[in-house]
């Protein structure tokens, strides 16, 4: 691992604050006292599935990945950026010493200081970043429907057709049907049907024949143990890269992007699914892409993340739109139209373990706050789905916080589950994300990681 060298340091420490932007989709980002100690996983595991595998934060103070701002007493903002974060992110730690507050790098990093404040530094760095990465503009991106909260992964063809009919009877202005985990095998084996699914052409056409676009979710670098592909093709993995020890009942590889017969099977993976009539893909556990491993070329594992993201794009058609999910978000500016931004909703209010890098209404809340600037800067936010079934207690903080952040709407609810309430919060927003619209959250207004249960 490389060294940390110090590269900066600010006074006053008791009256400074740390924007702490995290690794991936579902790490914590959030502003904290700089005297603080910030998020850490509650389990090894999530170290390497929510934080940054292989890179642990020290036992005090704060961790970055690729950007860290510091907010001193006067309300002014210095910005630590990874120089060119599409081939490296250096890990930028906080720590006090003494009447000093103490930024180091484990890699080369810019520094700029702005008086306007922290989100006037925040933006003006998403507008410089947008601009040096180049990849589509940002486009509007319509509404849609997602499975997932809905049946998770027992989700079958049925259930998908009987909510399609349900839109136009209810009154749903539904732009996109997204099928999720589930419809597949195997983890690694997405072209290959679960036995609650027919061919995906003919429930592709369903869809489209009502005027609407086919979505499908995948876990493109997910290789799982239990797999054909494992079995038949185990020279495909990236040799001891594992990116969950036990998920989905079986432990889980990467897929090596670099050998050219692997890459050619992502490459047919995604062309076939569009030729089969799907124009949305929701792309998740990116993060097993850029994990450290044995290749069979001499990639650094940034360059073999955006060799594969690359491949998709190729296969799917630049009309085609693709979410990322669980991605590494610095090095994925450019190769997406629409990022997920903090970990799931869920149903219920707190994560486990109060790690606000997993699964909850708070953490989602927090997270997908504090990533709001990045909205129409970078991509298109995605909060994660609407929930505006009865059974879900926070639905209508949720319909307000994604209302805010005007990103990505997709719902998720079985739709003969909406009552009144539910069914006039979502047509209330169900709107097509608008290019121009950029909502930050301000931190003087709120804080950081710590949503409290709303009354």
């Amino acid at each position: 691992m490389p060294a940390f060298r110090d590269v900066a340091a600010i006074p006053d420490p008791a009256g400074c604050r740390i924007y702490e932007h995290g690794w991936q989709s579902w790490s914590p980002a959030g502003l904290y006292p700089a005297t603080a100690t910030t998020p850490r996983p509650a389990r090894d595991v999530w170290q390497t599935m929510a934080f940054r595998p292989g890179r642990p934060a020290p036992t005090t103070g704060g961790q970055g990945e690729g950007l860290l701002a510091v907010v001193d007493v006067a309300g002014r903002a210095t910005v630590v950026s990874a120089v060119d974060p599409l081939r490296e992110v250096p890990s930028i730690r906080t720590r006090v010493e003494g009447d000093r507050l103490v930024v180091s790098a484990d890699g080369d990093v810019d520094l700029r200081e702005d008086d306007r404040g922290l989100l006037a530094g925040l933006e003006h760095w998403a507008d410089a970043a947008a601009v040096w990465a180049g990849g589509p503009p940002v486009r509007s991106l319509p509404t849609g429907w997602c499975s997932w909260y809905c049946y998770w992964t027992g989700v079958t063809e049925a259930d998908v057709l009987s909510n399609l009919a349900a839109f136009d009877e209810r009154g749903l202005d539904i732009g996109v049907v997204q099928v999720d985990d589930g419809h597949q095998a195997g983890i690694g084996d997405w072209l290959t049907r679960s036995a609650s699914f027919g061919p995906l052409a003919d429930l592709a056409a369903a869809v489209t024949a009502t005027g609407r676009r086919a979505g499908i979710w995948t876990a493109p670098f997910l290789v799982g143990a239990n797999s054909e592909l494992a079995h038949k093709h185990p020279d495909w993995l990236v040799r001891g890269a594992v990116a969950a020890e036990r998920h989905w009942d079986q432990q889980v590889g990467v897929l090596d992007v670099t050998h050219p017969q692997a890459r050619e099977h992502l490459a047919e993976v995604y062309r076939s699914l569009s030729a089969d009539g799907f124009g949305y893909h929701k792309v998740d556990f990116l993060y097993a892409g850029a994990m450290d491993g044995g290749r069979y070329e001499d990639a650094s594992p940034l360059a073999a993340y955006r060799l594969g993201m690359q491949v998709i794009r190729e296969a799917i058609g630049p009309d085609s739109v693709l979410v990322g999910c669980g991605a590494p978000l610095l090095p994925s500016i450019g190769l997406v139209d629409a990022m997920r931004i903090s970990p799931d909703v869920d149903p219920s209010w707190a994560p486990p373990e109060d790690d606000i890098s997993q699964p909850g209404m708070r953490s989602a809340l927090a997270n997908g706050r504090a990533r709001s600037w990045q909205n129409n800067r970078l991509w298109v936010n995605d909060p994660d789905c609407v929930l505006a079934r009865p059974a879900v207690a926070h639905r209508r903080t949720w319909a307000e916080h994604v209302d805010a952040m005007g990103g990505l709407v997709v719902v998720s609810d079985p739709v003969a589950d909406l009552d009144d309430e539910g069914l006039e919060l979502v047509r209330r927003l169900l709107q097509p994300t608008n290019p121009s619209r950029r909502t930050s959250w301000r931190p003087d207004a709120g804080d950081d990681s710590g949503a409290a249960v709303p009354a």
